[in-house]
């Protein structure tokens, strides 16, 4: 199916606006959808480049606590303010990490005039407005994806950083992997000639709680989206088609949920230019810990990786003979070392003045990809 027929339903409140072009060569997602009202300008003016970038971070959980460490060890950005609800967590970050100041206040981050940029590390339905605002105050912007929950809140965040001049920056630590990084180099350098086939699978440990599950946007929304962006990632060109199935295995008590969200389990294939397809399986229970593959095929030859694990250690026994222990558990501990990658990507692009590794566009196309699936597989 093709992506602007899925999305044709959006028509009466999205229109598609020809001022962002994705990939010149294809129609299909040559346009980011935004309201009637919002021109999408994509001309971000340079910026003055400060021997010292001062940095604030809202949100002190765990993925908070993650950029914040990179942070502190970033050359040329300095924290000096963080925030959190909690103001407790707050106040034990900042004293943990030598910062001048807490807040339970977002806000004062955002306001505070000492700040140059600011890590967005907050629940998702905070996102967009707390972009805005940073863009209101001129404040380069690192944002945990997703930008939004819609696209029209999604493009207008997007539009406010390019009207401010402002960096802005989407998480989407699996680009910094180093080893789903060493498949795209090795797609790019043509090490193994054309690709012809992509495969990716994506199985967390155990299910989340069905708290969690209800009113998260679905399956592909919440988890097959970081799939969806890295077969974009690896093909290196915009998608043609998603075709998108979706059933429950696991956890039961999802079953009767809204749209996606009754799924734990869900397919998608993705049609590229010159005919490379993209397989990805998402499934929200692994039982032997996180199992995150990436496998592209070519004219001359493959690439794939393997999953992670705590150390290189096999054992030998008369009835098994493979690795001592289980692949990493727990997301912090396998992408860890890719959320400190992507911290001190964005951190030397303010210090550089250098454009960011990883648009707001990027977040928008994997949140149309998130869509698009959701939809086949309403249909299907």
């Amino acid at each position: 199916m093709r992506l602007l027929s899925i999305l044709s339903t959006l028509a009466t409140s999205i229109t598609l606006a020809s001022a962002f072009s994705i990939a010149p060569r294809h129609a299909a997602l040559r346009a980011a959808v935004v309201p009637r009202t919002t021109q999408l300008d994509m001309n971000v003016e340079a910026v003055d480049t400060k021997e010292i970038i001062k940095v604030g971070v809202i949100g002190m959980g765990r993925i908070g606590l993650v950029h914040l460490e990179a942070i502190t060890k970033a050359p040329g950005v300095t924290p000096v303010i963080v925030s959190n609800p909690t103001v407790s967590k707050a106040e034990a970050a900042a004293k943990q990490y030598n910062i001048p100041r807490f807040t339970e206040d977002a806000m004062e981050v955002i306001t505070d005039p000492e700040v140059d940029a600011v890590w967005i590390c907050s629940p998702s339905q905070f996102h967009a407005e707390q972009i805005k605002a940073c863009a209101a105050n001129g404040k380069h912007v690192f944002c945990e994806k997703p930008i939004a929950t819609d696209l029209p809140e999604t493009v207008e965040a997007i539009n406010a950083c390019n009207e401010a001049g402002v960096k802005l920056m989407i998480g989407l630590q699996r680009r910094f992997d180093q080893n789903f990084k060493r498949v795209q180099e090795a797609v790019t350098q043509k090490e193994v000639g054309e690709p012809i086939m992509i495969k990716l699978c994506s199985r967390d440990p155990s299910p989340p709680p069905a708290s969690y599950v209800k009113g998260g946007g679905g399956i592909f929304a919440d988890m097959a989206v970081h799939d969806l962006d890295m077969s974009r990632f690896l093909a290196g060109s915009d998608p043609i088609d998603i075709l998108a199935i979706g059933s429950c295995h696991i956890d039961k008590t999802i079953a009767d949920f809204e749209g996606s969200e009754k799924f734990d389990t869900a397919s998608c294939l993705v049609r590229y230019p010159n005919g490379v397809q993209a397989m990805i399986d998402v499934c929200r229970q692994s039982s032997f810990g996180y199992d995150q593959r990436a496998e592209v095929l070519g004219t001359e030859g493959m690439i794939q990786t393997d999953n992670v694990y705590p150390n290189t250690a096999k054992i030998y026994k008369s009835h098994f003979t493979g690795n001592a222990d289980m692949p990493y558990d727990f997301f912090l501990s396998r992408y860890n070392e890719a959320y400190v990658t992507e911290t001190v990507a964005f951190c030397d692009s303010l210090v550089n003045d250098t454009p960011v590794p990883c648009t707001g566009e990027d977040g928008l196309v994997a949140l149309i990809m998130a869509i698009a699936a959701d939809k086949s597989a309403a249909e299907n």
